[in-house]
């Protein structure tokens, strides 16, 4: 986590241990806006994660929406998602074994890891 992350992560922990709790639950939108904060430090590190996070803050106020919002999830070209799992055409680049029959016994020729 970059020193900016770390910061950030630590205003937003201070927020939810020691402020969240004497004004109750205010958050209109799911996951609340303090935990998609830390999603996003963690996700997408200082500078655009705190971004994301000032703007779902900014969103979240009477006239504002409501209901279920993630953090986006940061995909380029040849990145792999963060459980690891990802398409294996020809040419990904993955160390796994992609030998027919490795994964099960019933591969018969397909491969099933991820």
């Amino acid at each position: 986590m970059s020193p900016l992350a770390f910061l950030l992560y630590g205003l937003v922990r201070f927020y939810q241990l020691v402020i969240s709790p004497m004004l109750g639950p205010r958050c209109r939108y799911q996951p609340t806006c303090s935990s998609y904060a830390v999603e996003a430090l963690r996700l997408h590190g200082g500078l655009k994660g705190g971004w994301l996070a000032i703007k779902r803050i900014a969103r979240c106020h009477p006239w504002g929406g409501f209901g279920y919002d993630p953090v986006p999830q940061s995909m380029r070209p040849g990145e792999t998602p963060k459980g690891g799992v990802h398409d294996h055409g020809s040419g990904c680049g993955c160390d796994k074994n992609l030998e027919a029959g490795t994964d099960r016994s019933d591969d018969q020729g397909m491969t099933s890891h991820g």
